[in-house]
């Protein structure tokens, strides 16, 4: 059956905003309609994908989970890395966990109930029985009743779940699973698997890579090898989109940068990666102050991360604001929690210019490395303590012991910045084009994102018609 007479209908769900930028503002809708689908977004969300793109949409109105769901998850996760560690003989699974709350005595209850749970229930088998519990649990809910219902009404070819990581998706993919509706879910980030942060279960999986398919089959026993598909992700194909890219003066007259100057990007990271991150901005505006000095004419440009909403970097950046260019992600807040601050299709765009037109970027561990090595820019990743390290703060020096920087083909896959005496030189080295990570950092992304990134959206639609014909031919 040719790709024109499928003709069937999608329903890309969103059970949070975290898709958006992958399945609604890149070409993803597009090509999936020039393979003659019907697509249709099933969203969970409060962002308004008819008003804002025009895009049809079946709204999920009913958002209560089980009020255990969320209780029985962090169980779940727990044990997965318990048993992790214990399978791979390897501490590191334990750094994925998050402090319980012993402050006040319902929190103090509420976590031993949790770590009775857990000591419980630490294998294989356990595992399997709080699965099953929190399906249990979701099945019974009026947000299960609701989306069976609206999935009857609406009659969907397939369903694809734009993440596996949100309790929110856990009732409405049930639902679809028992109507005998295939069920897809995209492995959303490239750290997702070794963390435990798998909390579907669908019929199929689309993942970005064969490293990724690999991890699938490593820590999920249950998941046979024949439901796991490598695609790629669309996360990175804007940077491979020439229309969206501007000319250097058209951007700097936009954002008022001074187009004699060299910038270098300084992307921000969220208060759990990085609390102390902005004191890692201030060493980079020493560092660019004395390359200045030494007559290099530079400035920076300051990108935060979407979701942090901290004024930690505020002194920093009024102190310096002749140094300092904020450009902020061009996000929309939809409501007043942080997942309720959503991306924008004009995000892409900006971008994509900011990784053209900087000379490099600096952070902790941030998958930006990818977004830089796209445009063949370098990137500097801080790796040593700050002095205002103290205890109770988060160290960032654990973020590159995850087991997903264990990808890196080389230690030249990014450049390492381990004392903030040695960041001046490696910038002026950088700047002189005699230090540079990107044909490393390349093989890496190969690694992370597979060998074709531009054509993510393209191998996720020929995935789900394959998965549509075989339905056909065993239906």
């Amino acid at each position: 059956m040719t790709k024109e007479r499928l003709n069937k209908k999608i329903f890309i769900f969103f059970p949070d905003g975290v898709g958006l930028r992958n399945f609604a503002f890149t070409k993803f809708k597009e090509i999936g309609e020039q393979h003659g689908n019907q697509i249709v977004y099933w969203n969970n969300t409060i962002f308004p994908l008819s008003q804002e793109l025009g895009y049809e949409e079946v709204k999920i109105e009913i958002q209560k989970s089980h009020p255990l769901t969320a209780i029985f998850c962090r169980v779940r996760k727990h044990i997965e890395l318990n048993v992790s560690a214990k399978k791979f003989k390897d501490s590191v699974y334990h750094l994925y966990k998050f402090p319980f709350n012993y402050k006040g005595l319902k929190n103090i209850l509420l976590t031993l109930f949790i770590k009775t749970l857990i000591s419980f229930n630490s294998s294989d088998k356990g595992i399997v029985r709080v699965r099953k519990r929190i399906n249990a649990l979701e099945r019974s809910t009026k947000k299960y009743k609701y989306c069976k219902n609206q999935l009857k009404e609406q009659k969907p070819d397939l369903v694809f779940c734009t993440t596996q990581r949100a309790t929110q998706s856990i009732a409405p993919l049930l639902a679809a699973k028992d109507l005998g509706i295939p069920t897809v879910a995209f492995v959303y980030s490239w750290d997702n698997v070794p963390k435990a942060m798998q909390l579907v279960e669908t019929d199929y999986y689309l993942v970005w890579s064969d490293l990724m398919k690999r991890e699938m089959l490593q820590y999920y026993p249950f998941i046979n090898e024949n439901q796991i598909i490598v695609t790629g992700t669309p996360q990175f194909e804007p940077h491979y989109d020439l229309s969206l890219l501007q000319t250097k003066a058209e951007f700097f007259a936009i954002y008022g940068l001074d187009i004699s100057k060299r910038y270098i990007c300084f992307s921000g990271d969220d208060e759990t990666t990085s609390p102390l991150d902005q004191y890692y901005l201030e060493d980079l505006v020493h560092a660019v102050r004395s390359l200045s000095a030494k007559g290099n004419d530079l400035g920076i440009i300051y990108r935060k991360c979407p979701v942090d909403t901290t004024n930690r970097y505020k002194n920093i950046l009024e102190q310096n604001q002749d140094l300092i260019t904020v450009i902020d992600p061009l996000w929309q807040n939809f409501g007043n929690q942080w997942n309720e601050v959503f991306p924008t299709k004009a995000d892409l765009q900006l971008l994509h210019n900011i990784c053209a037109h900087s000379e490099l970027v600096t952070n902790v561990c941030s998958s930006t490395v990818f977004d830089f090595v796209a445009h063949n820019k370098p990137c500097i990743y801080y790796n040593y303590e700050q002095p205002q390290l103290e205890k109770g703060i988060r160290d960032i020096g654990q973020n590159y012991n995850y087991v997903h920087f264990r990808s890196m083909p080389s230690s030249e896959a990014a450049i390492f910045c381990t004392d903030k005496l040695n960041l001046e030189r490696q910038i002026e080295f950088v700047l002189d084009d005699t230090l540079s990570n990107v044909s490393e950092g390349k093989k890496w992304f190969e690694i992370v994102a597979g060998k074709t990134p531009a054509e993510s959206s393209e191998k996720i639609w020929k995935a789900i018609g394959g998965i549509l014909q075989k339905n056909l031919i065993n239906a």
